[in-house]
C-alpha cells in the first residue's frame, strides 16, 4: 500500500472533501429548481436573510451597549450578577455576528453558483443580439453584486473588534469581581461606544446596499 506524505494526504483530503460538498450543493440546486425555485430565487431569499440577520444583530450590539453602560454605573450590590449579564450580552452578540456571517457565506456560495450558470448559459444562444445583451446584463448584476458583498463583508469586520472589547471586558470583571475593576471598564467604554456606532453605520449601508440589489435583481 503507498503512504502519501502527510501534507499531500491532508491536500488530497481537503480536495475531495470539497469535490463532495460542490456535488451537494449542485444536487440541492437541482432539487430546488425542480420545484421551480432558481438560483436567482434563491440569491433573493438569502441576501433577504443576510438583511434580517444583519438588523437583528444592529439591535443585539446595540442592546448590549446599553446593558455595559448600565451595568458600569455599579453603585454597590452584587458583582456577580453584574459579571453575568455582561457575559449574557457578550455570548448573545457572538451568537448573532456568527449567523450574519454564516449567511453571507450562503449568499456567496449560490451568487457563484448561479454567474457560473448564466456565462455557461450565453453559449446557447444563436442570436448575437440577445447573447451580447445578456452578457451586458451579466456584467452589470456581477459589479451590483460586489458592491453589495463588499458592504456586507465590510460591516462584518466590524463586529470582530468589538466583540473583542467585550470579551476582554467579561474575561476581566470575571477574575476582578470588585469596584475597581468597574472603575478600569469604564476607562474602555468610550472607545467601545464608538466602535459600535461605527458597526452600526456599517450595518445601516450594508440593509441599505442589499435592498438595492434585490430590487434590482427581481
Amino acid at each position: 500500500m503507498i503512504r502519501l506524505p502527510h501534507t499531500l494526504h491532508k491536500l488530497t483530503l481537503i480536495a475531495l472533501l470539497s469535490l463532495g460538498l460542490m456535488a451537494c450543493q449542485s444536487a440541492y440546486y437541482s432539487a430546488m429548481e425542480s420545484v421551480g425555485m432558481h438560483k436567482r430565487d434563491i440569491l433573493t431569499s438569502r441576501i433577504e436573510g443576510v438583511r434580517d440577520a444583519q438588523v437583528d444583530a444592529k439591535e443585539q450590539f446595540r442592546d448590549a451597549l446599553d446593558r455595559f453602560s448600565q451595568e458600569l454605573g455599579y453603585n454597590g450590590g452584587e458583582l456577580q450578577s453584574v459579571y453575568e449579564n455582561l457575559r449574557d450580552a457578550y455570548e448573545d452578540s457572538q451568537q448573532e455576528a456568527d449567523n450574519v456571517s454564516r449567511r453571507i457565506d450562503e449568499v456567496e456560495d449560490v451568487a457563484e453558483a448561479l454567474f457560473a450558470e448564466w456565462e455557461d448559459e450565453l453559449e446557447q444562444y444563436s442570436s448575437a443580439s440577445l447573447r451580447r445583451e445578456s452578457q451586458s446584463q451579466l456584467r452589470d448584476t456581477r459589479k451590483q453584486y460586489k458592491n453589495m458583498l463588499v458592504t456586507m463583508r465590510s460591516a462584518e469586520s466590524k463586529m470582530a473588534p468589538v466583540l473583542k472589547t467585550f470579551n476582554d471586558q467579561v474575561l476581566y470583571l470575571k477574575h476582578n469581581l470588585n469596584a475597581r475593576a468597574i472603575g478600569s471598564l469604564k476607562a474602555e467604554f468610550g472607545g467601545l461606544r464608538r466602535d459600535i456606532n461605527t458597526l452600526i453605520a456599517r450595518m445601516e449601508e450594508s440593509i441599505a446596499e442589499s435592498d438595492k440589489f434585490i430590487k434590482n435583481l427581481k
